[in-house]
C-alpha cells in the first residue's frame, strides 16, 4: 500500500461520502451537490474528483466494490471506504475541526495591499464585492430554508449555517469600512506611505 495522500477538503468528503455508502464517482458528486457539499469543496470539475478518488484508492483507503453495466450508462465501478480510509478519515475530520490552519485567501491578501488603489477605486471596489455578498447572503438563506424543508438531518448541513454566518461577516466589515471612507476616517497618500518604506532605495 502506498502513503497515504495528504488531506483535503475533496478527499475527505469522498472518504466521507463512501462512508454512508458504497458509490460510484457520478453517485458521489451528485451526493455532494444533494447535500449542499458544493458550497464549501471545489468539486466544478469531475476530472479533480476522478483523480481524488484513484490517490485514495491507491493508496488503499478506497476498494473497488464492483463494476457494472446497463443499457443506460457506460460502465460505472462502485467504490467503498475500507478501514484505513475510515481511520485516516477520521483522523483528518479530528485535526481540521481542532486545528486552526493558517491560510492564505485571496480577499486578505488583497487588502494588504489597498495602498495601490485611490480612495475612490477602493471605494468602488468594495460597493461591487458588498453587493455580491449581499447576492451571496440571500442565497445562502434560500439553501438553508430549503434544507430545513428536505428534512435532512442539520448534523449533514451544519457547515451551510457557518457559511451563512462568516458571509453575514464579511458583508457587515465590508460596510463598516465603507463607512469609515464616506465619513473620512480612512485616508491615504503616496508620501505618507513613503515616510514609512524605510530607506533601503
Amino acid at each position: 500500500m502506498s502513503t497515504a495522500p495528504r488531506s483535503s477538503p475533496l478527499a475527505l468528503t469522498v472518504l466521507a461520502l463512501l462512508h454512508y455508502k458504497p458509490l460510484h464517482p457520478y453517485g458521489v458528486q451528485r451526493l455532494l451537490k444533494e447535500w449542499g457539499k458544493d458550497q464549501v469543496v471545489n468539486v466544478g470539475q469531475r476530472a479533480g474528483l476522478y483523480r481524488t478518488m484513484d490517490r485514495l484508492l491507491a493508496a488503499g483507503l478506497i476498494a473497488v466494490r464492483e463494476t457494472g453495466r446497463d443499457a443506460q450508462y457506460p460502465e460505472r465501478t462502485v467504490y467503498e471506504v475500507t478501514d484505513a480510509g475510515s481511520e485516516t478519515a477520521h483522523r483528518w475530520l479530528d485535526e481540521m475541526l481542532a486545528t486552526p490552519k493558517q491560510e492564505f485567501p485571496e480577499f486578505p491578501a488583497a487588502l494588504s495591499l489597498l495602498m495601490m488603489l485611490t480612495p475612490d477605486a477602493l471605494r468602488d471596489a468594495l460597493g461591487r464585492r458588498a453587493k455580491a455578498l449581499e447576492t451571496a447572503l440571500a442565497r445562502h438563506d434560500a439553501d438553508l430554508a430549503r434544507e430545513a424543508e428536505s428534512g435532512l438531518p442539520r448534523i449533514a448541513t451544519l457547515e451551510l449555517g457557518y457559511v451563512r454566518a462568516m458571509t453575514a461577516a464579511e458583508l457587515s466589515w465590508v460596510r463598516d469600512v465603507l463607512a469609515d471612507c464616506a465619513a473620512g476616517r480612512l485616508a491615504w497618500s503616496p508620501e505618507e506611505l513613503l515616510a514609512h518604506a524605510g530607506d533601503d532605495m
